[in-house]
């Protein structure tokens, strides 16, 4: 059972990423090196980062066997919340940052305790959800475009780390890689769980390490690291630590591997499930701010369909639909998945509606790939 859920992993993660490679370099030739310019590179991860937060926050509602289906409406509707109230009404924008996010969180526990105290389905509060704030954003913004906001809030979504900065956060990840991976092996060793060899353990850091420090040397070689990104990793780290270092967390996997375990175990289940979607509020609220301040105002259209990219970044990143396994960090793999096929495609001119259909293979793939890998498991 160890060997063929490492494999499934395993597997997994170097389908992926060679996938991501190839596409990668198909695009380059496309676009005659275009795609893999600096510039280019960071656009792409700017894209993805806002993907990434909401994907992240879906990893943890999908592990529970739920699903949120709100959480674009939301964060477009918070996002045009923060412009109507600083720019209409002259609220000033730390305190209007304050009150989204709150906003956000209250959002989320009502819609949590809908589902886990009043036991209506999670498939249709969302879904409810959906249609309410996309509602209550065109309300809000009565229709059109609300800017511009002031230069320290769109910071937030146009500016850059210097490229000194950025490399003293590229060894700071690598360093926190480094000891989370030591502290997750002697973990395994200590309850005798099968571990990779000490070679292949540390040749795999040193290719991750590379990999995150040829990233920053790219994004630097432009103007740095661009802030969305690095408030996405801040965030990644957050709740990876909260997923797999914390009773919570753990409470959370146990919910989606068997709830009626969990609950003969002593665990407020109703409780932790409510937390969970506070949680999601939380990244709603964040990543409506992000894009409202790249875009520089509240927009009708804001958030549209980006809950399709968030669930479909959660799977593609690893998160098991049948709840019960899946890793934070997996979002951000799952984001720049989808990232690359929304850049690429625009980029060799293809109609849009390519990028949904392929999105849509890749995430009916994705799954079938999990499902067919755990039938192997059991």
């Amino acid at each position: 059972m160890g060997n063929e859920l490492k494999y499934k992993i395993n597997l997994r993660s170097f389908v992926m990423i060679g996938t991501l490679f190839i596409m990668w370099i198909l695009f380059a030739v496309l676009t005659n090196g275009k795609f893999l310019a600096p510039r280019n590179l960071s656009n792409l991860t700017r894209q993805m980062a806002i993907v990434s937060i909401l994907g992240t926050g879906m990893v943890l509602v999908i592990i529970t066997s739920n699903i949120d289906l709100s959480v674009g409406s939301v964060m477009g509707a918070l996002g045009g919340m923060a412009a109507a109230i600083h720019i209409w009404d002259g609220i000033n924008i730390y305190q209007t940052m304050i009150i989204v996010f709150a906003s956000g969180i209250l959002i989320g526990l009502i819609q949590g305790y809908i589902i886990a105290y009043l036991a209506v389905p999670a498939f249709i509060v969302t879904l409810g959800g959906l249609l309410f704030f996309r509602g209550l954003l065109l309300a809000i913004t009565k229709g059109i475009s609300i800017a511009p906001f002031v230069k320290s809030y769109v910071f937030l979504g146009q500016g850059y780390v210097p490229p000194s900065i950025g490399w003293i956060v590229a060894v700071i990840v690598c360093l926190g890689l480094i000891i989370s991976s030591i502290h997750n092996r002697k973990s395994r060793l200590k309850y005798y769980f099968e571990v990779n060899s000490a070679k292949k353990f540390i040749l795999k850091l040193i290719v991750m390490s590379l990999i995150i420090l040829f990233i920053t040397f790219v994004l630097n070689r432009y103007k740095g690291i661009p802030v969305p990104v690095l408030i996405m990793l801040i965030l990644v780290l957050i709740f990876t630590i909260i997923a797999e270092y914390t009773t919570f967390g753990r409470s959370i996997y146990a919910m989606g591997g068997n709830k009626e375990a969990t609950i003969y175990s002593g665990i407020n289940v109703k409780r932790n499930l409510m937390l969970v979607f506070g949680l999601m509020g939380a990244m709603s609220a964040i990543a409506g701010m992000l894009l409202s301040a790249r875009l520089n105002a509240g927009t009708p259209s804001a958030g549209m369909n980006m809950e399709l990219d968030a669930i479909a970044a959660a799977v593609i990143g690893g998160t098991s639909m049948t709840g019960g396994s899946g890793k934070v960090a997996g979002a951000i793999l799952g984001a720049l998945f989808m990232g690359t096929i929304d850049n690429g495609m625009s980029m060799v001119n293809l109609d849009s509606y390519w990028q949904y259909m392929v999105k849509g293979i890749i995430l009916v793939v994705a799954v079938w790939f999990d499902i067919r890998s755990n039938k192997k498991s059991k």
